[in-house]
């Protein structure tokens, strides 16, 4: 969130999780992300891609594009969001976790 580490979205067997972030929790003045996934230190869980996530993917033709050229599934929310939302327009991106250091 603006450019700072907030937390880590999880796709589990039984839905979604996030989790916010330790150090985000204790900056200055943390706020969350969104409305329903409010500021806690335990990890938020969902049976469901959490609204908030689901409304940075795109929509219509631009969609379209983003199944076609990825071969994605329109289905498979958490890939679609990886592919599509590493630049939203807005405070939240969402940047896939690496091994790397």
């Amino acid at each position: 969130m603006k450019d700072q580490p907030a937390g880590q979205l999880k796709e589990t067997t039984e839905g979604y999780e996030f989790t916010y972030d330790q150090a985000f929790l204790q900056s200055d003045k943390p706020e969350a992300i969104s409305l329903t996934i409010p500021l806690t230190d335990k990890p938020v869980k969902s049976a469901v891609m959490f609204p908030f996530f689901d409304g940075l993917i795109p929509e219509g033709w631009l969609l379209e594009v983003a199944e076609k050229n990825w071969k994605l599934n329109p289905r498979d929310r958490m890939g679609l969001l990886l592919a599509c939302c590493k630049d939203c327009i807005g405070a939240v991106s969402v940047i896939e976790e690496t091994d790397e250091k």
